[in-house]
């Protein structure tokens, strides 16, 4: 396993990071099979375990803390998030001090440990003050209850906003980023990764094989998928704002061939080229989808084989825009737009 520096923290984590978003309800329900695909995941190198309260309603961090529970805990650098809707009541979401307080001992409690390396935070929220919600994570930080405070699917403009804050209001600073990042996702090519190399930020992708586009998952033939149900508008292969995807992976899969490597470890090895990029984060539901993606961090492509990728999606360019990941509510909030 390949390690890299945690931004300027001075932690090396593995150029892989488990993500444990498909173990429980939403993915694979069976706790063991989970805990054994994580007992392999570290078993490989892996040392960074990324997961959120919000997955499966919690389940997947009480399984995270199960798998670590015999003993591991204090060799992995272990990331969870907040800011998802927790329950009914209203105010169990978001990003603002009362629920952060809360929502943190909760998740220590899942995940049966005192601390967490990386307590990020899920998606901005307009609506709560960022500097609120970077004082409550400052107090954690200084109470020993997290290490690091990180970010997910923010903007570019909100990540220099949160350095500016942590400057001048005498908060900790926001040390990572995590934002999607493929071949089929390129737009944080253009400014969130130049702005997390100008900060020295940690940045750990999601989504590194869009979701399954770039294992093959939608290709044709494919039975439909339980995520193209829930999310049409990025994973039905028969949505026409996907075309533009399924065109683009048939392209892929050749250039894989001919390069002798796998489409899931080419589309690894491209986000892990990224000078920008730390670690980037993979989502098996099985123990076949991790070994598939396992050894990708080996992979070295050449300066043809990343042309070419080039010249089948331009570089900084989201095939699908739905696949941002987050769209403020300026756009989306027609009331804010026509006040």
């Amino acid at each position: 396993m390949e390690y890299r520096s945690f931004g300027r923290t001075g932690v090396q984590v593995s150029a892989l990071t488990l993500g444990a978003m498909n173990f429980g309800a939403w993915g694979n329900p069976d706790q063991d099979d989970s805990i054994r695909i994580i007992h392999r995941a570290l078993d490989a190198g892996i040392n960074v375990i990324d997961t959120a309260d919000v997955y499966s309603q919690g389940e997947s961090e009480e399984i995270v803390g199960k798998a670590l529970a015999g003993g591991q805990r204090d060799d992995v650098f272990l990331a969870t998030k907040f800011h998802g809707q927790m329950g009914e009541e209203r105010n169990r979401r978001g990003n603002s001090r009362r629920w952060i307080i809360r929502e943190v001992e909760d998740s220590l409690r899942r995940l049966r440990t005192d601390w967490i390396d990386l307590y990020q935070v899920h998606r901005p929220d307009p609506d709560t003050d960022f500097d609120d919600t970077l004082g409550a994570l400052s107090d954690l930080v200084h109470q020993g209850k997290i290490r690091y405070i990180g970010t997910s699917t923010f903007e570019p403009s909100s990540i220099v906003e949160g350095q500016w804050i942590a400057e001048r209001r005498g908060r900790e600073r926001v040390v990572s980023e995590q934002p999607p990042y493929s071949i089929l996702v390129r737009g944080i090519e253009r400014d969130m990764l130049p702005v997390a190399q100008r900060y020295g930020l940690a940045v750990i992708p999601w989504s590194p094989l869009a979701g399954g586009w770039l294992a093959g998952r939608y290709r044709p033939g494919q039975q439909a998928s339980k995520r193209a149900e829930r999310i049409p508008a990025r994973y039905d292969a028969s949505n026409p704002a996907n075309a533009p995807k399924a065109e683009a992976v048939e392209q892929l899969a050749a250039l894989a061939e001919e390069a002798g490597l796998s489409l899931i470890h080419l589309a690894l090895a491209f986000v892990l080229e990224h000078p920008a990029v730390t670690s980037a984060i993979i989502g098996p539901r099985t123990m076949e989808q991790l070994e598939s993606q396992l050894g990708a961090e080996k992979v070295r492509l050449t300066p043809d084989v990343l042309d070419r990728i080039d010249e089948i999606v331009p570089p900084g360019v989201n095939l699908n825009p739905a696949d941002a990941g987050y769209q403020p509510p300026s756009l989306t909030d027609a009331r804010r737009r026509r006040r």
